[in-house]
């Protein structure tokens, strides 16, 4: 039986090797097999409740171009992971559509991209948010430089490993 996940990475691998929207260069696409990723981590899957800033106040993230951009500092999650306690800030874009979740962990630099990757956060009815670090991604500019990608916060640097999600990108292209 496929899991969702094993979906979803096949999806993107076959996105990543031939679209001609992927962040990979035509020389990259050409040598892709798949991109790196943990196993699947089912205690890296959490619903938290997310304690809400009294203000929102807009931080201009540094970017991998050296450009900015706004996010909103919305709110702080905690969750335990490997019996260590954990934190992030979760940002919303300023026009009030998504949310955006940017983290480095213990991984990153060695097993992971060193500026950090992202997750998708889903928002329930009750206000609460999954968080599955299982669908944790790299940015574009892990696989190319010429694309801007946000830079994870220092507020987002967690101590403890999450061994979740995609791991480091290496090309198999010469070029």
């Amino acid at each position: 039986m496929t899991s969702e996940l094993t979906e979803v990475r096949t999806s993107k691998d076959e996105f990543m090797a031939s679209d001609h929207n992927s962040p990979l260069t035509p020389e990259q696409q050409r040598t892709f097999s798949s991109l790196a990723y943990y196993d699947e981590m089912p205690d890296l899957w959490f619903e938290l409740e997310i304690d809400k800033f009294d203000t929102h106040e807009v931080l201009q993230m540094q970017t991998s171009t050296g450009s900015v951009a706004p996010y909103k500092r919305w709110g702080k999650i905690q969750f335990i992971v490997g019996g260590e306690p954990a934190e992030l800030t979760l940002y919303r874009n300023p026009d009030g559509g998504t949310f955006f979740l940017p983290f480095v962990d213990a991984t990153s630099g060695t097993e992971t991209y060193g500026s950090g990757r992202y997750v998708e956060v889903e928002l329930l009815s009750d206000g609460k948010i999954v968080v599955d670090f299982n669908y944790a991604y790299n940015p574009y500019c892990a696989y190319n430089d010429r694309w801007s990608s946000p830079l994870t916060p220092f507020e987002n640097r967690l101590k403890v490993p999450l061994q979740a999600g995609e791991k480091s990108f290496k090309s198999e292209s010469t070029t």
